[in-house]
């Protein structure tokens, strides 16, 4: 018999929706991949337009997205009844419906609202809490980590541990080609670039330690001028950040980002603070050498990447020169490759499904 699993989509209707909506997008898409006649799947969101490019059906609560997340902590509204899985992609909700024997779920990216509570406000903190304290109560939920770590705090918070479930994340495996080298040189010419290039993706937000990359770069590319400018892809986020002297495109393309990825000298990540971290893996995924802070879950423990002390300008610096050592030629390429190799959708997907059984 059919089961029909019922994820949160609603993050993807938020007017900036952040890494949450590419694990939205990236289960869905492993889910679809599976191409298994045991289950449907189907997208629950708020009112208004739908995301066509998803590959599941989708149905609408009859609200805005705002005020579901109030609703569902007392109310699964929307949630189909036919349900056997209700999972929650995000702390939002829902928190119940379907099924008299439902599978009850929530995805856990992180406690960043702790760690840096710089990155929200004072309600959005409240919020927060509020949910971790309905999470911990709720002793039917499953709770779907996504960060190396998260587990033993949440113990630590008070959820039983054989409730909580770790699953990997992914890297897109994208339907559209990498920009060709040409096109890459193009738009970097176009804005000043004419050199190797070391390489920032995200958003642009104190969080993200993007001035003490700034300083540690300038220190770097003074003693090894291989890493030649610090170019900044993304979109600007939540709070102001100095960019210095640093070369902004601000958001491209896909396909323009995986040329960027490749054909960067070095890719540096240095957060202050992270709940996992794709661009890191999506550019070991290119190929290319590393650089990210040892606050970055999802390559913390990979032996491929140079770690630094996100807080230490020097560490950072010593960190850029260090990763030009490892080469840069197909072989080398391909360890860097194969180290995230497993991190698809498709484990995604299926980690999901072990969680809920």
């Amino acid at each position: 018999m059919k089961r029909t699993i019922t994820i949160s989509i609603e993050q993807l209707q938020r007017p900036q929706p952040g890494g949450i909506a590419t694990y939205v997008r990236g289960l869905a898409a492993g889910l679809h991949s599976l191409s298994d006649s045991t289950f449907d799947v189907v997208g629950l969101k708020a009112a208004g337009p739908s995301d066509d490019s998803l590959p599941l059906r989708t149905v609408s609560a009859p609200c805005s997205e705002r005020l579901l997340s109030r609703i569902w902590p007392i109310w699964p509204l929307g949630v189909p009844r036919i349900s056997d899985v209700v999972h929650a992609t995000s702390m939002a909700g829902p928190y119940g419906g379907g099924s008299s024997n439902a599978v009850h779920s929530v995805a856990m990216h992180d406690l960043l609202w702790r760690d840096e509570p710089g990155v929200s406000t004072k309600s959005g903190i409240r919020f927060h809490e509020r949910r971790l304290k309905l999470i911990t109560e709720r002793r039917g939920l499953r709770v779907i980590v996504t960060s190396p770590g998260l587990t033993e705090r949440l113990v630590e918070v008070g959820i039983d541990e054989s409730r909580i479930h770790f699953v990997r994340l992914g890297v897109d495996e994208d339907s559209s080609d990498a920009a060709n080298e040409s096109e890459v040189r193009e738009l970097l010419a176009s804005h000043g670039v004419n050199e190797p290039f070391t390489l920032y993706a995200g958003t642009r937000e104190p969080r993200k330690n993007i001035e003490r990359l700034l300083e540690a770069h300038k220190i770097a590319s003074a003693r090894n001028p291989e890493l030649g400018s610090l170019v900044l892809v993304g979109p600007s986020g939540w709070g102001g950040v100095s960019t210095g002297d640093a070369t902004v495109l601000g958001l491209v393309s896909r396909a323009m980002l995986l040329g960027l990825y490749r054909d960067a000298t070095v890719f540096a990540y240095v957060p202050r603070a992270e709940g996992w971290g794709l661009p890191p893996v999506e550019a070991l995924h290119a190929g290319t050498r590393v650089v990210a802070s040892t606050t970055t879950p999802s390559v913390a423990n990979n032996e491929l990447v140079t770690l630094v002390d996100p807080f230490d300008v020097s560490s950072i610096a010593e960190g850029l020169v260090a990763a030009l050592s490892g080469g840069v030629d197909e072989s080398n390429r391909s360890v860097r490759r194969e180290s995230v190799s497993d991190l698809t959708w498709r484990n995604v997907a299926l980690d999901h499904l072990a969680a809920w059984r």
